[in-house]
């Protein structure tokens, strides 16, 4: 018997089904609309600042922000939005600081860590970076990587007893091959130090140990032919990052009496482990002495500008340093010297101080570089250093320094497994686009130059036409086959197509003998850029980029070099003179840059101009392309709960990218020793110089984002 419906219960058909669900889903959507529409609203009154830099433009096209429509509400607007308000201060006016107002949330949000003494948007790219060269690769990778590394370059990262099991043993053979160190020895004057001679021992500290002490030896293209190689002598680095650790006062002084602690410590832990008396008095002594020939080769040096070149015939040194490649110096062997000035006044500097000094500082500088490498208590001898020199009071952790060395020592290979593991192939494509519209870009404002002649400007357009156990043993070997490496390119030709750096790194490059830009892939991540992020950001992250390495082949520097890549006068008198005059103007703003942070010290205008000269340059020319972009691809969707247009997106992208902060001992150190501007001031001195910028926030005449007088070179 067939059961029937209950009374007054009606049966729905499928229809009646199918169309109720709809209503219901329709009925949710306006919800959502509803919520959306007012969270949005109450967003806006919130943020008053954000939204009266929109309102009170006059922008061609510019839409009533206002209004809801053409919103972009996908994922990737979503974060990319989330990101750009997450790192604003709008509580600044943008025409009064703009990278305040840029990076105010990002400054607040972030603390430099325990063990760096810096930390920007660049540093958390790079522990992205090493993060994924730490982490699983694919199965082929981790192959070729572990493979590679525990053999011939460190121990696995489980192998940090082993460090501390042979704690000095590595060292103390170090000593021995290079001629003992006198500090550490009772009786190195009765048989090394008879034997001793200078120039041997330069000579292994550059081709066993890549280590340039004294006399910096290198070959690399020749300047005036870029076919070919030749050798370079220049002066070395340091101990300490400048000259002014060596004479000023104040912090200055800290760090150089610390600097003389982390020595002493170093020789007495060696005389303890060689099972020696312990005098601590002859020890300071000695170390004195060497802090003194230090001081002294640091008054004589050149200071971080551009020197001269003179070319000057090969000496013992350079012979002794090619006979470990088996080359032998030609009678005529032409040497490009850095600095002759330099190496004159050594002589006389090296003659006021004994063999046994000048051999304790030689071994000490190559010790120096070892103490990464060894047990804790060496470690815990530099910490007073480091807590004087970066501020920073913990050592990073292992694996971070394995990650690191296998980078520089494999750059290539690291660079491949990377490229494989993140790097889509859309992405070069994007970014390939990017540079052609950019070098376009470029092209065209040359016509806008009126300081540059018709024929300097042809020339300037062809070169825009570019196209384990033994793990301190093996990092040894491995300095020496990098030296080998390069001295043995002295009688081979230039390869072109050669990588002047691997792929793994968040950086960027640009090469006047090549006339070569470099993008390795480490820095194609957002904020620089990404395929799913909206490309005003792309134009203004990683197209600023492009266009700063490009105005380096046009730079104080770059400006020598002809679209060949040899160094070559290619410029007229008139446009010369005149560069020279459009760059003392911003010579003269940036050195009125007056940094707190380093105790007050103005930037230096004069080291930092070819940098300077390339930022201004990027950030004119990125925006340039986006205009013309913008013409044939029409204007994106707007980001949502960012009341801002896309020219003023543009500009607040480029500052993000250069978020950070620094240390006070750390800006103290790198005002004096990095061709670059500080953060803050590479933002403000492009965009104080760019009328584009101003216009998009329009900001008043003789505001500080809008001066009234600008320099502009490119």
């Amino acid at each position: 018997m067939e059961k029937s419906s209950k009374p007054g219960k009606h049966r729905w058909t499928v229809a009646e089904i199918g169309l109720s669900v709809l209503l219901l889903l329709v009925s949710c959507a306006l919800a959502g609309l509803v919520v959306l529409y007012t969270s949005a609203v109450r967003e806006q009154s919130s943020r008053p600042n954000v939204a009266s830099v929109s309102r009170g433009s006059s922008l061609e096209g510019q839409q009533d922000h206002s209004s809801f429509d053409n919103v972009c509400t996908t994922a990737d607007c979503v974060t990319a939005a989330a990101r750009l308000l997450q790192n604003m201060d709008d509580s600044v006016k943008p025409c009064d600081n703009f990278y305040q107002f840029a990076c105010g949330g990002w400054l607040e949000r972030h603390v430099i860590p325990e063990t760096s003494s810096h930390h920007s948007v660049f540093d958390i790219l790079r522990d992205k970076l090493e993060i994924v060269l730490k982490g699983n690769p694919t199965v082929n990778a981790h192959a070729v990587l572990i493979g590679v590394t525990s053999r011939y370059l460190i121990p696995p990262f489980s192998f940090t007893g082993l460090i501390e099991q042979r704690d000095s043993q590595p060292l103390l053979k170090l000593i021995e091959s290079i001629g003992d160190w006198p500090v550490a020895s009772d009786d190195w004057s009765n048989t090394t130090g008879e034997f001793w001679s200078l120039e041997d021992t330069l000579a292994t500290l550059t081709a066993r140990f890549h280590k340039k002490v004294v006399l910096d030896m290198y070959v690399w293209t020749d300047d005036r032919d870029s076919q070919r190689h030749i050798i370079y002598i220049d002066q070395p680095g340091l101990g300490m990052p400048s000259r002014d650790y060596y004479f000023n006062d104040g912090n200055y002084k800290k760090v150089r009496l610390a600097y003389l602690h982390f020595m002493a410590s170093i020789a007495k832990i060696t005389r303890e482990d060689r099972n020696l008396t312990q005098d601590d008095e002859r020890v300071w002594e000695e170390m004195v002495q060497v802090l003194e020939l230090e001081t002294d080769i640091a008054n004589v040096s050149d200071s971080r500008n551009r020197r001269p070149q003179e070319k000057c015939m090969t000496t013992i040194f350079i012979q002794g340093v090619l006979s470990s490649v088996s080359l032998e110096v030609q009678s005529e062997e032409e040497v490009v010297v850095y600095s002759a000035p330099y190496l004159e006044k050594m002589n006389e500097v090296l003659s006021r101080h004994s063999a046994r000094t000048m051999q304790n500082y030689l071994t000490w500088q190559l010790v120096i570089d070892r103490v990464n490498s060894l047990s804790r208590r060496f470690k815990d001898a530099r910490a007073r250093y480091r807590k004087n020199l970066y501020g920073t009071t913990v050592e990073d952790a292992w694996w971070r320094e394995c990650v690191r060395y296998v980078q520089n020592s494999m750059e290539n290979a690291v660079g491949a497994l990377y490229v494989r593991e993140t790097f889509a192939g859309e992405s070069k494509r994007m970014v390939s686009d990017l540079i052609v519209k950019i070098q376009q870009a470029y092209v065209e404002t040359l016509e806008e130059l009126s300081w540059m002649d018709v024929t300097s400007k042809e020339k300037a357009r062809e070169k825009l036409n570019f196209s384990v156990e033994h793990y301190f043993e093996n990092i040894l070997e491995n300095l020496r086959s990098e030296a080998h490496k390069s001295l043995k390119k002295l009688r081979e030709p230039v390869d072109p197509d050669l990588w002047i750096i691997g792929a793994a790194l968040v950086n960027a490059f640009y090469s006047p003998n090549r006339n070569q830009i470099v993008f390795p892939a480490g820095i194609l991540q957002p904020p620089f850029f990404s395929k799913h992020q909206h490309q005003v950001l792309n134009f203004g992250g990683i197209g600023m980029v492009i266009g700063h390495e490009i105005t380096h082949g046009f730079d104080d520097n770059g400006r020598n070099f002809d679209k060949d890549g040899n160094m070559l006068n290619w410029w007229s008198n008139y446009s010369a003179e005149h560069f020279k005059d459009q760059s003392q103007c911003m010579v003269q703003q940036y050195g009125n840059f007056i940094w707190k942070l380093a105790g007050g010290q103005n930037v230096s205008g004069i080291s930092t101009l070819g940098e300077n000269i390339a930022d201004n340059g990027g950030v004119r020319q990125a925006y340039k392309a986006y205009l013309k972009w913008v013409e044939t691809a029409g204007e994106e969707p707007r980001l949502p709960g960012l009341d801002m247009d896309h020219k003023q997106l543009f500009f607040l992208n480029f500052a993000q990218v250069w978020c950070g902060a620094y240390r006070p001992e750390y800006a103290s150190q790198t005002i004096k020793t990095d061709s670059h501007s500080p953060l803050e001031y590479r933002v403000l001195g492009s965009l104080q110089n760019f009328e584009a910028f101003s216009e998009a926030f329009q900001c008043p005449r003789g505001s500080t984002m809008n001066p009234e007088q600008k320099c502009r070179v490119w």
